[in-house]
């Protein structure tokens, strides 16, 4: 048995990723997560809500990254090159959650009802990325454009990264900044 919420937590997320990919997100229930990680169902219900809630448990710490990540930009950085920076300094934790990410990224293409979720899991940072903007100075309208096209480029990105194995996700992104640039510029 895990000996800590933490560690019950990691175990909860590895088993209902392995359980999804094994059987189909469908096919599976609380319960059978529960036991594959060595915990009650009263406990997986501890720490999540429903069946869908498992997977998406790496939101809390995008969003961790992302607030870090722009509070570490000092303040007098314009709004672009702030929001680059950030995204840049995103992309190691990011490329360091590549299998479970990957793994996330088949369960969700697979069942349809898990697409939901991810697009409002995306609006839900977006927004975060638009009021952490707004608290540097930035008029909503900017901020908002800033974080849905900084967000967009990332997407983009990782999209990419994940059709082309063994390159790093820094590359990808880059090549969208610039590609952005380009357009915006022509």
């Amino acid at each position: 048995m895990p000996r800590s919420g933490k560690e019950a937590r990691e175990r909860l997320v590895k088993a209902a990723l392995e359980l999804f990919l094994e059987r189909g997100f469908d096919a599976v229930t609380a319960a059978e997560i529960a036991a594959r990680a060595g915990v009650t169902e009263r406990t997986y219900f501890r720490h999540f809500p429903d069946k869908r809630e498992v997977l998406f448990d790496g939101e809390r710490a995008l969003t961790e990254w992302v607030t870090e990540a722009l509070a570490s930009v000092p303040a007098d950085v314009p709004l672009w090159p702030a929001i680059r920076r950030t995204v840049d300094l995103i992309v190691p934790p990011l490329e360091a959650n590549r299998p479970d990410s990957d793994r996330l990224a088949a369960i969700v293409a697979a069942t349809p009802a898990l697409r939901e979720r991810a697009v409002s899991k995306e609006a839900r940072l977006v927004a975060i990325i638009t009021d952490l903007l707004v608290g540097r100075g930035a008029s909503a309208d900017e901020a908002a454009l800033v974080a849905r096209t900084a967000w967009g480029v990332l997407a983009h990105a990782i999209g990419a990264w994940r059709a082309a194995p063994g390159t790093p996700l820094q590359q990808h992104v880059d090549r969208g900044f610039t590609l952005l640039s380009g357009l915006v510029s022509a």
